[in-house]
């Protein structure tokens, strides 16, 4: 994707929020995304793969963390991020809404026949559904001390505390 430009035609150097269409076409591309969960009253992140499916993410998912707190019926956050380095700019898509499992006949059916591959070896039985109630993201230029630091290569500083 190109980079987001402002009204003038020119890459903004502010954050532009992103419009609906830019979110699902940013999510479309993302190889992997993080769902955020709260379980047990604490905030879990988990990365997963996933695909676009009717204005929805689907993902697989075993026993656990993610479909206990699904089936609890609780609020649920999914992000995807990325850079472009030869363009300059980064960005970021949240979802917020909830997410549930797919019960119905025509529905598990319909989610076999997506391109939906779990990458961690174990059954990934249950076929979830990320319902966003709320879409936002934003793109913005990336200033090039960070681009020469962090995205060329620059290996990690020990932390100094």
């Amino acid at each position: 994707m190109l980079p987001i430009k402002d009204d003038a035609g020119t890459p903004a150097d502010k954050p532009v929020e992103l419009t609906a269409n830019q979110c699902w076409d940013y999510i479309r591309q993302a190889p992997i995304g993080r769902l955020a969960v709260i379980a047990d009253e604490h905030p879990e992140i988990f990365p997963i793969n996933f695909v676009v499916d009717r204005g929805s993410v689907v993902f697989r998912t075993a026993e656990g963390t993610k479909l206990r707190a699904a089936l609890e019926g609780a609020a649920v956050a999914f992000e995807v991020d990325g850079y472009d380095d030869r363009l300059g700019f980064a960005w970021s898509v949240v979802l917020k809404g909830s997410a549930a499992q797919l019960e119905s006949i025509e529905e598990v059916l319909a989610s076999e026949e997506l391109p939906l591959f779990p990458w961690q070896a174990g059954e990934k039985n249950h076929f979830m559904r990320i319902e966003p109630a709320e879409t936002s993201g934003r793109s913005f230029q990336i200033n090039s001390a960070a681009r020469r630091h962090y995205l060329r290569g620059a290996k990690p500083q020990p932390s100094v505390e």
